[in-house]
């Protein structure tokens, strides 16, 4: 494995609690607009709201993460295990904060019910270039941990590719979303390897992006992306946070590279409105990552469902990460 060990624990643990607790902090106000939100700014962890949750209760996007967590560890890489973990959760409420499935996009929905009817793994996710939905990045960090820490990868590559585009695949199959994946893959694997987090975030940029731009089936979307290179000198007014891909891709590697700490990073996410939480949660894994799960305060963690279970799993997946691919 790539590094010192007990950065990559520090890493894992970070990117997992920092995502669930950002998605804990904007369920309550998912949906509402930014002008709400200026208005009433969240600072800490609510109850009631949008979906009338206790404080600290966490959406779909952190289970689905879960489920992806649990697969990687007891499958590898395993599509059909993941999906029929993706049934367990919508159909039982099993990877769910208290038992109840309160959010689910219909993208989502509409691909988990394609397997259940028998349609093969890779081909349940909608293709078209209109369905795309943040429902595969919201659950893709996992897989790209798990590829960089077992594969030793330096760079996104065809490698990183092909599985991120399959994992995307079971739900989102457009271009754009594969993309979308592939480019948060590209930063998280330059983040575990550079310490310095604007050089890193560039660089995962900057190799995702050449990747892109070289490959016959994604020239076309490269300039929607490019616009990544300079994301950092965006103003908040150009930054869109609703559940389109690539505004939520944007909107939560400015949050990381406009802030200094992961509690300024998740609220200036989660107080953009709209796709609140999953904004949140794509760029609370990368501040956890970085910054570290001793950074998040404590009364939110104290607040957070399930926490001493998500954490003993991240310790868990970390293991996992650093077993050998040739065992």
């Amino acid at each position: 494995m790539f590094g010192d060990p007990k950065y990559h624990f520090q890493r894992v643990e970070g990117a997992v609690i920092g995502f669930a607790v950002a998605d804990a902090l904007g369920v309550p106000v998912e949906f509402s607009s930014r002008e709400e939100r200026r208005l009433d700014p969240v600072y800490e962890m609510r109850s009631g709201g949008t979906h009338g949750q206790p404080a600290g209760t966490w959406s779909d996007d952190t289970s689905m993460t879960l489920c992806m967590i649990h697969s990687l560890i007891e499958k590898g890489i395993d599509y059909d295990d993941q999906m029929l973990r993706f049934v367990d959760w919508m159909i039982n409420g099993n990877y769910t904060a208290n038992g109840e499935v309160f959010d689910i996009g219909g993208t989502t929905q509409h691909a988990i019910n394609n397997y259940r009817h028998g349609k093969p793994v890779l081909k349940c996710g909608d293709p078209d270039e209109d369905a795309c939905g943040n429902g595969s990045l919201m659950r893709i960090m996992p897989l790209a941990i798990y590829l960089q820490s077992r594969y030793d990868k330096l760079s996104f590559d065809d490698f990183c590719a092909d599985i991120i585009h399959k994992a995307s695949d079971c739900t989102h199959a457009s271009r754009r979303c594969e993309m979308a994946c592939g480019i948060y893959t590209s930063v998280i694997i330059a983040m575990c390897c550079c310490g310095y987090l604007p050089s890193a975030v560039q660089s995962g940029i900057f190799y995702g992006l050449k990747y892109y731009q070289d490959h016959p089936d994604y020239k076309d979307l490269y300039d929607e992306f490019e616009s990544l290179s300079s994301i950092a000198q965006w103003p908040e007014s150009k930054i869109k946070s609703g559940g389109y891909v690539v505004n939520t891709l944007q909107a939560a590697l400015w949050c990381l590279l406009t802030t200094e700490g992961y509690a300024d990073c998740v609220l200036k996410a989660v107080n953009l409105g709209r796709d609140t939480d999953t904004t949140a949660a794509v760029a609370g894994a990368l501040a956890g990552m970085h910054y570290g799960a001793n950074t998040i305060p404590k009364d939110w963690i104290e607040s957070l469902a399930k926490y001493e279970e998500i954490k003993a799993l991240s310790k868990r997946f970390a293991y996992a990460c650093m077993e050998s691919h040739e065992s």
